[in-house]
């Protein structure tokens, strides 16, 4: 079965098993490192994108939230990364310098970025974080591991956390 988005024949998900390519000179198949024009271009990512309409609809382009925060001084003392794409929050990282570390920076910037999400549509928030990192941080701020990965890195497990968002 096929689906029709904007001009363009999908295929419906088989979620049971592989994905499986036309037998075509499957040996004539090069792979090569992405160019800076290709990346720029963003061909690959509109393919995708067009193929995820298919199944969920058209939702709005991915956006970035990247909040710094400096001293009067202009030294950086912490900062968020993260994005919002299909409707959740993704933070990527979230550094505090450790002589601040306990003065609620972490926190101001946290709640900073989920408000941003918030307004660009956001109703859940996702991350990944270390044991030695913030765990204890993040479930202070109402988020719940739903998976984690033991001996990830020496020892340590990585902790998939996510936060129903209030609107």
């Amino acid at each position: 079965m096929k689906t029709k988005v904007s001009g363009y024949s999908l295929p419906k998900a088989d979620l049971g098993g592989a994905a499986s390519l036309p037998f075509f000179q499957m040996e004539n198949i090069t792979i090569t490192a992405a160019t800076p024009e290709e990346l720029r271009s963003g061909e690959l990512g509109r393919k995708l994108r067009l193929y995820n309409h298919g199944f969920v609809g058209e939702y709005p382009e991915q956006q970035y939230i990247r909040l710094n925060a400096r001293d009067g001084n202009g030294r950086l003392l912490g900062g968020l990364r993260s994005f919002v794409f299909l409707y959740w929050l993704n933070i990527e990282v979230l550094f505090v310098e450790a002589d601040v570390r306990g003065s609620g920076l972490g926190s101001r910037l946290l709640t900073e970025a989920e408000r941003q999400a918030i307004e660009l549509g956001a109703t859940n928030a996702k991350l990944d974080t270390f044991e030695w990192q913030a765990p204890a941080f993040y479930l202070k701020h109402g988020y719940k591991e739903y998976a984690r990965v033991d001996h990830y890195a020496s020892g340590f497990y990585l902790a998939s956390m996510k936060k129903l968002l209030a609107h």
